[in-house]
C-alpha cells in the first residue's frame, strides 16, 4: 500500500503533497493521486507522484486518504470509495470546508476514522495553517499521523470542530486577505507616482517583510504595530484613515460573511 492517497488534485492537495515530500515525510514513490481533470493531472505528475482516474484505485492502495473535493462534489467522491475502503487499515483525511466529520462518516463504511483538517495554501512554502479535529472513531495515533503530514507544511493545531467555520474563515481564507492588501498596496503606489514594478515590488517585500518579522519577534502584532507608529509621523497618518474608514469592522464583517458561508455548505 501506499502511504499517502489523494481523491482530487487541487492546488490544497498539491500544497500538502509538495509539503510531504519537502519535509522527506514520504517519498513520491508512495504517493498516489486520482484526479478527474487532465491538466491537473500533469501538474500533479510534476510532483513525481502516481496519477489515476479512478477514485476506488486510491482507496484501496492508502494507508492515509486525504479527501480533497469540493464541498459539492463531496457526496459523489464517497459514494466511489464507499465499497472499498478498509476502515482498519486506512485513515480518512478530510480537507472539505464546510463538510462535518457526521456527514463525512455517514456516508462511509461503519466504523471509519475520520479526521477534519482546514489547512491553507501558504503550505505549498512550508509556511501553512493547519488546524485538525478528530472524529468519534479516530484514535490518538489517528490524530498524530494526520498532525505529522500537515506539519510537514507549517504549524498546526487542535480546535473542537464547532469552531472549524471560523477558522475558515480567519486562516483558511485569510491568505486571500494578505494577497488583496498587498494588490491594493500596490496600487496605492501607482496612485502615488510610483513606476508599476516598484509599488509591486514594494507592496510586494513590505508584506513578506512583515510577516517575517510577526513570525520571528517576540512581540505580538499590537506591539510591532506600535514600534512602527512614531506619535505624529507618517505611520499614525495612515493608520487614522484606516480606522475612521472602519478598517477593523470590515475585517469582522468579512470573516463573518465567510464563517456564515461554511456553516450554509455545511448544511447542504
Amino acid at each position: 500500500m501506499k502511504t499517502l492517497g489523494f481523491i482530487g488534485g487541487g492546488n490544497m492537495a498539491t500544497a500538502i503533497i509538495a509539503g510531504a515530500l519537502r519535509a522527506k515525510h514520504c517519498a513520491a514513490s508512495d504517493v498516489i493521486v486520482s484526479e478527474p481533470d487532465a491538466e491537473r493531472q500533469a501538474a500533479v505528475r510534476e510532483l513525481g507522484v502516481e496519477v489515476v482516474w479512478d477514485n476506488a484505485i486510491v482507496a484501496r492502495n492508502a494507508r492515509t486518504l486525504v479527501l480533497a473535493v469540493k464541498p459539492q462534489m463531496m457526496v459523489q467522491a464517497l459514494a466511489s470509495l464507499r465499497d472499498e475502503l478498509d476502515v482498519a487499515k486506512t485513515l480518512v483525511v478530510s480537507i472539505a470546508a464546510g463538510a462535518p466529520i457526521a456527514t463525512i462518516a455517514a456516508d462511509l463504511p461503519t466504523g471509519a476514522r475520520v479526521i477534519r483538517v482546514m489547512p491553507n495554501t501558504p503550505l505549498l512554502v512550508g509556511a501553512g495553517m493547519s488546524v485538525l479535529c478528530a472524529g468519534p472513531r479516530a484514535t490518538a495515533d489517528d490524530l498524530n499521523a494526520a498532525e505529522a503530514l500537515l506539519a510537514a507544511g507549517g504549524e498546526t493545531l487542535t480546535l473542537p470542530e464547532d469552531s472549524f467555520d471560523a477558522v475558515t474563515a480567519v486562516s483558511g481564507s485569510g491568505p486571500a486577505y494578505v494577497f488583496l492588501l498587498a494588490e491594493a498596496l500596490a496600487e496605492a503606489g501607482r496612485n502615488a507616482g510610483l513606476p508599476n514594478d516598484a509599488a509591486r515590488r514594494l507592496a510586494r517585500q513590505t508584506v513578506i517583510g512583515a510577516g517575517r518579522l510577526l513570525a520571528e519577534s517576540p512581540d505580538d502584532a499590537t506591539e510591532l504595530r506600535l514600534k512602527v507608529t512614531s506619535p505624529g509621523g507618517t505611520t499614525e497618518a495612515a493608520l487614522a484613515v484606516l480606522e475612521t474608514a472602519g478598517f477593523r469592522r470590515l475585517m469582522t464583517d468579512a470573516v463573518r460573511a465567510a464563517t456564515e458561508r461554511g456553516r450554509e455548505l455545511g448544511a447542504k
